[in-house]
């Protein structure tokens, strides 16, 4: 009998729980209704909807993250998104956050359609109704995950630095390498093979530092640099095979402006091309990519890994000259069988008779295109505002401006998403200081559409964030390591020496 008592005692008591807790998220909700105003004696206007981010009448895949944006002011808001069949419909103050999973089954849905964005604001007292938007739902999936580096757009200090790893298909965010956790010392951005997280690097600087390698998870700390190197490993790409990458290796020297507009300007006296052998520990060198008198730099392998693209200029006097350093897009052959350099690097686009200068070539996987920025002078284009994103068809030797990209601030720092179909990059464009990843979509025929910002889940994130995203790359799968890993290999792993192999073909670019 007591037992039963006792048990009843306890049914009773739980269900006066539950009872008080669902009156309690009753009244929550009505508290919440309450305050979010219902739009009555709605004015219909001419104008765009003035939403933050701008993600009106966008081309977005179908796998991303929910577009939350907000308007600045709103007293009210209510946002409806309509499909063929069915519709998501949120109220809120000033922002709008969308249910993810009510999101994802309405986008899912519209895969290869469009969905039809109806803004409803109440603005100084009166409910203001904005003309509809929409946002083209690719048929394309974008790849999964981002990683870029988090640092103070100033790049003259790195006491607090972060590379990244964030989820496109939601909001979350992991750590994959933390300088507190490694001395304090600066590290280099994130670079994926073939967009995958089975295989990555990134270099760390310092005493115990060394060029990180991921295969699979299992990491090697490698030097990447030797006595017939001017300096250790810089910018990189992977051969498609995944056993060599090639990289330049770079004295680099930053100044700043006086002018307002440029800020910091970044140059290489010296800087040549190796490529390293990740199963023979060996850099391969050659004396096209050796020349004193001249300055290589960006090198990245062809989808098909047969070539190297790479940005070329001839030596001139700095920093005095520096407007006049203008580099041309060069291209030299590689072997993969015996792993050796091309006899011979051609020019593909002549930095002299155009007058710009070429940064970071990057291929797309497909083998199409060739993507890469064109400023007016110089290797650091960063703080040129002028800096655009420009796009080779590598069939028809036709180069074009990404015009639908590109804004009146500086876009770079790209990468492409593993079908080809995607590309993020860098942009100023907004407040000209802090650069944020940007995602365009381009479709069967070449046709580049209007960007979008990397959606996060308080639409207000840009604004309290004082951390640009740099070097911004896709990845169809998560890294297998986080910031713990990168600080056990520092300190507790020797760096792995690599030994020099030259080759002696000698036919400079025209």
């Amino acid at each position: 009998k007591n037992v039963l008592v006792l048990l009843s005692v306890c049914t009773i008591s739980i269900m006066l729980i539950m009872n008080k807790m669902q009156l309690f998220f009753i009244f929550w909700l009505a508290g919440l209704a309450a305050c979010t105003p219902i739009p009555e004696n709605v004015t219909r206007v001419k104008e765009c909807a003035p939403i933050y981010p701008d993600y009106t009448d966008i081309t977005i895949p179908y796998n991303i993250a929910p577009l939350n944006f907000m308007i600045e002011g709103a007293e009210g808001l209510q946002v409806t998104a309509y499909g063929d069949t069915d519709s998501l419909r949120i109220s809120g103050k000033d922002k709008a956050r969308f249910p993810i999973g009510k999101w994802k089954k309405l986008l899912l849905q519209q895969k290869g359609k469009s969905v039809q964005v109806r803004v409803t604001a109440l603005m100084k007292g009166k409910w203001l109704e904005y003309p509809s938007f929409q946002w083209q739902v690719a048929a394309e999936a974008i790849d999964g995950y981002l990683s870029y580096r988090l640092i103070e757009p100033g790049y003259e200090v790195w006491n607090n630095l972060q590379l990244c790893e964030r989820s496109l298909e939601d909001f979350s965010e992991k750590v994959i390498a933390d300088n507190k956790l490694t001395g304090g010392n600066c590290m280099n951005c994130h670079t994926y093979g073939k967009q995958s997280g089975r295989l990555s690097m990134f270099h760390l600087r310092g005493k115990n530092g060394g060029t990180i390698l991921n295969r699979d998870g299992k990491l090697r700390k490698l030097s990447l640099k030797n006595d017939s190197m001017i300096s250790a490993a810089v910018y990189g790409d992977f051969h498609p095979s995944g056993r060599y990458a090639v990289f330049s290796s770079n004295i680099i020297i930053p100044a700043f402006h006086a002018q307002g507009s440029k800020r910091l300007e970044v140059y290489d006296t010296e800087s040549d091309l190796a490529i390293a052998d990740l199963e023979q520990n060996r850099m391969i060198l050659s004396p096209l990519t050796r020349d004193k008198k001249v300055l290589e730099t960006f090198p990245t392998f062809s989808a098909d890994g047969k070539h190297i693209y790479y940005c070329s200029a001839p030596q001139t006097t700095l920093p005095d000259s520096i407007c006049q350093l203008r580099y041309s897009l060069c291209r030299i052959g590689f072997d993969q069988e015996n792993g050796s350099w091309g006899k011979q690097a051609d020019t593909l686009w002549n930095a002299r008779e155009q007058q710009g200068s070429v940064c970071f070539p990057k291929a797309s996987p497909d083998g199409k295109y060739l993507l890469f920025t064109i400023a007016d002078y110089g290797t650091f284009p960063i703080w040129h505002r002028e800096t655009d994103l420009y796009i080779l068809n590598l069939s028809t030797e036709t180069i074009h401006e990404c015009s639908a990209a590109n804004s009146d601030r500086s876009d770079t720092y790209h990468s492409w998403s593993s079908n080809s179909h995607w590309f993020v990059f860098a942009s100023k464009r907004g407040d000209g200081q802090y650069g944020k990843p940007y995602f365009a979509y381009i479709d069967k025929e070449g046709k580049i559409y209007k960007p979008f910002v990397l959606p996060q889940q308080d639409p207000a994130h840009y604004f309290h964030t004082f951390k640009s995203y740099n070097i911004p790359e896709l990845s169809k799968s998560p890294l297998p390591f986080d910031a713990v890993d990168i600080k056990e290999i520092y300190q507790n792993s020797p760096a792995e020496p690599f030994k020099s192999v030259s080759y002696t073909h000698l036919t400079l670019p025209t």
